[in-house]
């Protein structure tokens, strides 16, 4: 296999995983807006929704490769620095976000896979978080680990509002992208800040405050303990769709690095 089949794969597998966050996102936000009620389920309501579109169990799969590869996508920007933030405070800041974002893609991928796997039957995506959580817990210095995985998530809420201010991501957006896809990301990020944040509390919480498991909160949970909020949670539903629909754009114009030398650190295409 040549390199540059490996990159074209590599890219293909990327953009697949905008496309399934652009799926994910946009229906969140549309559940939310239309059917406050059904976001109080939490992450299964966006599977359920997603599985009664036409062909919505094959989206569904499509959604486990997509979420998984944009999960590696992300760990892999930790690990190996495949988009050149640098190993400074401020670089590896960026990094370890990177890495709490992958870890929630990662934790979406598992949940997609149990529903689209098990028909929606005793999936429960949440459930399936809070007993992972409950596993950590059971082990020496458990409490610990979700505290570092909620600061993961508080760095990469930073990061998120980085991006919104300084509408940074468009150095990594190709030429020809529509006109309005910097007002796009930078309503997204914010939304997506706000849901960080909750993510990361939830999991701090459960490590080292009240160490109850039952307080980890998904993405879809997110959302939903927002629902008494009025205006913000309605502001928070509207800004994900137009995450969502900014993932759609991504999927199609995002710069993806090349595959390297050796294949396994990706040289950043300008």
């Amino acid at each position: 296999m040549t390199m540059v089949d490996k990159s074209e794969k590599f890219s293909l597998l990327v953009r697949v995983g905008y496309f399934s966050r652009a799926i994910m996102y946009s229906v969140l936000g549309l559940i939310a807006l239309t059917s406050a009620g059904k976001v109080s389920e939490g992450t299964d309501g966006i599977f359920k929704a997603i599985e009664d579109f036409p062909l919505g169990e094959a989206i569904l799969w499509l959604m486990v490769v997509g979420l998984f590869a944009y999960a590696l996508f992300r760990f892999a920007s930790t690990f190996f620095d495949i988009e050149n933030h640098g190993s400074d405070t401020v670089g590896w800041g960026t990094r370890i976000g990177h890495a709490g974002s992958a870890i929630g893609h990662l934790a979406l991928a598992w949940s997609a896979y149990q529903f689209a796997g098990q028909n929606s039957e005793g999936a429960g995506s949440g459930g399936g978080a809070q007993e992972a959580a409950a596993g950590v817990l059971s082990i020496q210095f458990g409490g610990v680990v979700l505290a570092i995985l909620g600061l993961a998530f508080f760095l990469a809420a930073f990061n998120q509002a980085k991006k919104s201010y300084t509408a940074s991501f468009m150095n990594r957006i190709a030429a020809g992208a529509p006109s309005h896809t910097k007002l796009l990301g930078q309503i997204g990020f914010a939304a997506r800040t706000v849901v960080f944040l909750v993510i990361g509390w939830s999991l701090i919480n459960a490590g080292i405050l009240s160490g109850g498991s039952d307080q980890v909160k998904t993405l879809g949970d997110a959302v939903a303990s927002l629902a008494g909020e009025g205006v913000v949670f309605q502001l928070v539903a509207a800004g994900l769709l137009t995450f969502g629909l900014f993932s759609l754009i991504l999927a199609r114009y995002r710069i993806i690095p090349d595959m390297g030398a050796e294949g396994k650190i990706p040289a950043f295409r300008a």
